[in-house]
């Protein structure tokens, strides 16, 4: 349930949360744990929308939960440690106090925080369709999801104001 109140609390103050979190040492099968929960929030999160395209194009849903299953939670965890692999070695470029480990945290634990979004990004292209309000709720997710990043990434090279 501490998962829970984090991603919440995660919402109103994003800095407190993720000191929080270095200050628990989390371990690495507790960051996998992340990347995996935040994946499979996201897979949950595109069955209405599989089913509107089901339903539309008069074809069974099950080969589209397969692929989404498969990419969601096969392939993303590995795009995602890619990413942080990326942010890590743009953080030395940079010559910000980043480890690897913290780049890993930092990434996946936006992924996981921001997630809810994509069960509402799901529902909207479920029930609604494509258009603006898809639209809308898609640059929400990413501009919670960068804002979650980026403040993880500062706390992560020292800025814990």
């Amino acid at each position: 349930m501490a998962v829970v109140s984090d991603i919440a609390a995660n919402y109103v103050c994003p800095r407190r949360v993720f000191n929080g979190m270095l200050a628990r040492k989390t371990s690495e099968g507790r960051v996998l744990a992340m990347v995996f929960a935040g994946c499979a929030v996201t897979f949950v999160g595109q069955w209405p929308r599989l089913a509107r395209d089901a339903h539309f194009e008069n074809t069974d849903i099950y080969p589209l939960l397969g692929g989404a299953l498969m990419g969601w939670m096969l392939i993303a965890p590995l795009l995602l440690y890619l990413i942080a692999y990326i942010s890590h070695a743009a953080c030395i470029l940079i010559k910000a106090r980043v480890t690897a480990h913290d780049a890993r945290l930092a990434l996946f634990w936006a992924f996981l925080a921001s997630s809810p979004l994509m069960l509402l990004y799901g529902l909207t292209a479920g029930f609604i369709g494509p258009g603006r309000a898809l639209d809308m709720v898609g640059l929400v997710w990413c501009g919670v999801f960068l804002w979650f990043w980026i403040v993880n990434l500062r706390v992560s090279h020292g800025d814990r104001k």
